[in-house]
């Protein structure tokens, strides 16, 4: 290894020392028993390891052009992370989809793995949770203190998921069986479940009377959300009216798919009439979750060896439903290959009938040639350093944006086998990001909403608009878009991450198309980019237009 591969090795382990959920989140072994101290001398120490990190890599001598990627990937990740420590972002920060609560929850699930589960790290990461809830709250309690409160509706959905997460963890450790770590991991599910029951009441009883109930975080704050999700920079307003446009534009798209599902009958009809057809319903969570599971496996079969060179060790991905409301997503294999690449789904009622003909391209997103294709590859790739393979989760603009991109080439590739698939395309995935780069950027600078969008003219965004719009161009429950409107307003910038970055991977795709003419290959291309590996979206624009 050269000097930087060595720096970069050395802190991946050091990271996982101090941040081993989003460690287990990453794929980073090692770390398999421990959680994340959350507490304030925890958080001081990772900043101090991206402070010391970032002075290592200024000394460190760069070799050719792939180490010059290598060097200007971490060094934006490490100055975005001591940028978000010191403007107090991250004092007081509650989130309903990755913060604190959810990766300590995440830790435990990763490690159930059927009867591959390593039961010794499952009840030590358990017994860990008190503790780990227990420095949090002195950090909440601290930034509190400072006027640094999240608001209100992250602090009760965190609340929520507190009171909902015991009865996951007596199902686990009824699944152990009899052995010699029965009364132990027992003893640590009573323990963790006390403890989260009183993280509960912490925050509901103390916390969220002080919580402010203004969920706008205003320009400032979406603007280092932005560096931070997607790495780059970016005129929000103008991104603002881009997203309406993109929006009209997905909807004349839609109205054609649809007249080819049913000629003659408008959008609305069609959906309602797919909504209730039989052939696109599936009863209870383990019929649907064996229905993803093949769906996966078939995208694989037909993409390797024609659109792709998949991996042998990525032929697989496991398609699961989490114990508590998490929404749908994937988590990328352990770098040792002792996890599989994952797809997380969750079911609004693990007993009901669950609609399908929307399902498909989520699917094709969050597997192949989506994110298991992207992540594994990269994680796989020996190119890259440690780091870099490692990092994908850290880079939500690339990665989102392949993502969704993946669900568009699916259709270009002729894969969707339905046309009601298709739609579903449109409808789930190029539609609601859409709207959520309008509802995203709205929302948190409250702009106002446009003449000619037949919205709410002229009226300011606010959540409750928000939740109605997201009603109108989101397949699924009310459930479903309350809490999407809650991720939205916790995590800004985060939710325009898919269509921004979808926008790059396309741009930069046609832009060789032109420039390599008749001699274009797209499987060329596609490999290409993602030997890059993980980058912000700028870099990756940059890179792409001379690779």
């Amino acid at each position: 290894m050269n000097a930087l591969d060595d720096l970069a090795d050395r802190y991946v382990d050091e990271f996982a020392a101090v941040d081993p959920c989003l460690a287990a989140i990453m794929g980073i072994a090692g770390q398999d028993g421990r959680l994340t101290d959350y507490g304030p001398e925890g958080s001081a120490a990772r900043v101090e390891l991206a402070r010391r990190t970032l002075g290592e890599l200024a000394r460190t001598p760069v070799e050719g052009d792939a180490g010059r990627v290598a060097a200007a990937v971490l060094r934006e990740r490490l100055e975005v992370e001591v940028e978000v420590a010191e403007s107090g972002v991250s004092e007081g920060f509650l989130d309903t989809t990755d913060g604190p609560v959810q990766r300590l929850r995440t830790a435990v699930e990763l490690l159930d793995q059927g009867p591959a589960t390593d039961w010794e790290s499952v009840r030590a990461r358990v017994a860990a949770l008190p503790g780990a809830l227990g420095g949090l709250r002195v950090s909440l309690r601290r930034a509190c203190e400072r006027g640094r409160v999240a608001g209100r509706r992250q602090v009760v959905r965190n609340a929520r998921e507190c009171l909902d997460t015991p009865a996951y963890l007596v199902e686990l450790a009824g699944r152990y069986g009899d052995g010699p770590l029965r009364d132990g991991l027992d003893a640590a599910v009573r323990s963790a479940s006390a403890a989260l029951g009183e993280f509960a009441a912490f925050l509901t009883g103390e916390l969220a009377w002080r919580a402010p109930e203004r969920d706008a975080l205003g320009e400032d704050r979406y603007t280092l959300g932005v560096r931070d999700f997607l790495g780059m920079e970016l005129d929000l307003r103008e991104t603002y009216v881009w997203g309406w446009e993109e929006l009209a534009r997905v909807k004349a798209e839609m109205a054609e798919a649809a007249g080819r599902v049913m000629p003659g009958e408008p959008l609305p009809a069609v959906v309602a009439a797919l909504d209730a057809d039989p052939a696109h319903r599936l009863k209870g969570a383990d019929a649907f979750r064996g229905w993803i599971q093949e769906l996966a496996d078939r995208a694989i079969a037909d993409l390797d060896g024609v659109h792709f060179d998949i991996p042998e060790p990525l032929r697989r991905i496991d398609c699961r439903i989490p114990p508590v409301e998490s929404g749908i997503y994937y988590l990328a294999p352990a770098e040792d290959l002792s996890r599989p690449g994952t797809v997380w789904w969750t079911v609004d009622d693990p007993f009901g009938e669950i609609v399908t003909w929307s399902v498909p391209s989520t699917m094709f997103h969050e597997g192949a040639p989506g994110h298991h294709l992207q992540l594994g590859v990269t994680a796989l790739n020996p190119g890259l350093n440690r780091y870099q393979r490692v990092a994908s989760e850290l880079h939500p603009g690339h990665c989102e944006g392949w993502g969704l991109y993946a669900e568009r080439l699916m259709d270009e590739l002729g894969l969707y086998r339905d046309p009601a698939h298709r739609l579903g395309m449109l409808a789930g995935g190029q539609q609601f990001r859409a709207a959520r780069v309008i509802l995203d950027i709205g929302m948190h600078l409250e702009l106002e909403i446009p003449a000619g969008t037949g919205f709410h003219e002229g009226e300011r965004w606010t959540p409750e608009l928000g939740l109605e719009f997201l009603r109108a161009h989101r397949p699924g429950t009310d459930a479903e878009a309350a809490f999407e409107i809650d991720r939205y307003l916790g995590r800004p910038a985060q939710a325009i991450a898919y269509k921004l970055g979808e926008k790059v991977w396309l741009e930069a795709r046609e832009a060789a198309r032109r420039r390599d003419g008749a001699a274009f290959d797209l499987k060329g291309f596609h490999r290409r980019a993602l030997d890059l590996g993980p980058m912000g979206l700028d870099a990756l624009r940059a890179e792409l237009a001379h690779s």
